[in-house]
């Protein structure tokens, strides 16, 4: 298949956003938005690095690189509206894997009525994918890692460690309880879009999504915000078959796993209450993990067996 013939297979036939003006078809898409804020993100992921053939199918690989992204928005604050997808091709993938990577991301962009505008392919030697994702949040909405102040609670969704339960499970094959439940959150996460969206209604909260383990995401706050946060241990959520893995390995995967693709958060204390509502409404799990503890440090403290140490930052980094 030619580039040509290539885009027009992946090119949507009708849209969703009613912003967008001109999407594929020209050297560039066009959209017009006057009332809200705009905000925008890209990533790029190569194989073998950031996914790979034995533990994920061309389906899997395309819902979870825009899943990705679309988690950056969540974090944010952001209702994701459009993305543009470049892509290295080499020849050792076929016509039908390459439209199944696709039809991943098409699966959970149609969940969120997110529209395909855009990209670039070119040839080369290893498969990589670049998404940008583009947003629209209202006004003055935008949720920061720096808006943290002393005292709020720290909270987090869903549940830790169970994507790298599921890597674990793909790559070491045995008897599992939950075995399907553990290899769909490392194949096919969720992002909190909808849940996030809520948050609306808050003036203030800070917000971080968790792909590199929660160690280095709630350090990322912390250095924003310029302050000091506790986490508690024990509070921290695991799924109902997680005592299955190793002590070890329950508390590596939930400290610094990561592609978990939750979101951990700091609100005042007054505003706890509506956040256990929202969540409510929107069938979203959520946990008091710790609290926002000074400005002394900017530090990130486990607190177990009645200690409270140092947590690194550390999970998943791009240069290791």
């Amino acid at each position: 298949m030619d580039e040509f013939t290539f885009i027009n297979s992946i090119k949507q036939t009708s849209y969703k956003q009613s912003s967008l003006l001109k999407g594929i078809g020209d050297d560039a898409a066009v959209f017009r938005q006057t009332s809200q804020d705009v905000v925008t993100t890209v990533d790029t992921f190569v194989e073998n690095v950031h996914f790979s053939r034995k533990t994920m199918e061309p389906f899997h690989i395309g819902h979870r690189v825009l899943a990705a992204n679309v988690s950056d928005m969540a974090a944010m604050g952001s209702m994701p509206a459009f993305y543009l997808v470049s892509i290295v091709i080499p020849p050792h993938w076929s016509d039908e894997e390459l439209q199944q990577i696709y039809q991943g991301m098409r699966m959970l962009a149609n969940n969120y009525k997110v529209d395909l505008i855009g990209g670039d392919t070119v040839s080369g030697n290893e498969l990589a994918i670049s998404i940008t994702v583009i947003g629209y949040v209202d006004k003055n909405k935008a949720r920061y890692r720096s808006s943290a102040e002393i005292e709020d609670i720290v909270f987090v969704t869903g549940t830790l460690g169970d994507s790298r339960a599921g890597f674990h499970i793909l790559t070491q094959p045995g008897q599992y309880t939950d075995k399907e439940y553990y290899m769909n959150k490392h194949r096919l996460p969720s992002p909190r879009v909808t849940f996030s969206h809520e948050l609306r209604q808050l003036s203030r909260i800070a917000l971080n999504d968790v792909s590199d383990g929660i160690a280095n995401e709630a350090a990322e706050i912390a250095e924003a915000s310029e302050v000091s946060i506790v986490l508690d241990y024990d509070k921290l959520p695991r799924s109902a078959a997680f005592h299955q893995f190793s002590v070890d390995q329950q508390r590596n995967w939930q400290l610094f796993g990561g592609e978990d693709f939750e979101l951990i958060g700091t609100v005042a204390k007054s505003d706890w209450p509506l956040i256990k509502q929202l969540a409510e409404q929107t069938n979203t799990k959520v946990t008091e993990i710790g609290y926002v503890d000074n400005k002394q440090t900017n530090l990130v403290y486990l607190q177990e067996k009645g200690q409270r140490v140092v947590l690194k930052k550390q999970g998943y980094t791009h240069f290791k």
